[in-house]
């Protein structure tokens, strides 16, 4: 008989992770974009990608670090909430939106830098507030580079499995996500 919890903990992983994903990587992206120091932008963008570069086990281990329960994030939710982060659902959808949020955000910030900048000109120089600009020039143009950074969010959050198997480990019906079950066959 076939266990099809693995595959609706990825699922609902996946989506709960790509609209947490999406909209922080939209955030961060323009709030780099409009970055006038390139030092700081360079650094920022370092630390924000961080996670393609390393393995996805050392990922995993770093968060296990911060949200077990004697690291400084984990400690606080058991002392203050009675909740444990690692080895639970929530820590699956932490592995994936750390995972899978440099695709959103060099997928968008790269959507974001395409954009002409005379549009937004022409916006100032129309009267438009610089949130009505985001919305109605800056996302409209950049849409598909958005879009598609959002499909290679979702896809990686889907496939996760370094980072969720070191902080969410392999409890069947709880954060047995699909991936291991084509790893345990």
């Amino acid at each position: 008989m076939t266990d099809w919890t693995p595959i609706f903990i990825s699922m609902k992983t996946a989506s709960l992770s790509i609209f947490i994903t999406f909209f922080l990587g939209l955030i961060v992206a323009w709030g780099i974009v409009k970055l006038k120091n390139d030092s700081v932008k360079i650094v920022l963008d370092g630390i924000f990608t961080l996670p393609i570069v390393l393995p996805p086990t050392v990922v995993g281990f770093f968060l296990l670090y911060i949200f077990g329960v004697r690291g400084p994030i984990g400690k606080f939710f058991v002392d203050f909430f009675a909740v444990k982060i690692a080895f639970s659902w929530s820590a699956t959808v932490i592995a994936a939106v750390v995972m899978s949020f440099p695709l959103m955000y060099r997928s968008a910030r790269g959507a974001f830098e395409q954009v002409d900048s005379n549009l937004l000109d022409a916006g100032r120089t129309l009267g438009m507030s610089e949130f009505k600009i985001f919305w109605k020039v800056l996302l409209a143009n950049a849409l598909p580079g958005i879009i598609s950074g959002g499909i290679l969010a979702y896809a990686r959050g889907l496939g996760e499995f370094g980072a969720t198997a070191m902080i969410a480990g392999n409890i069947a019906g709880q954060t047995r996500t699909l991936p291991w079950q084509f790893i345990l066959k």
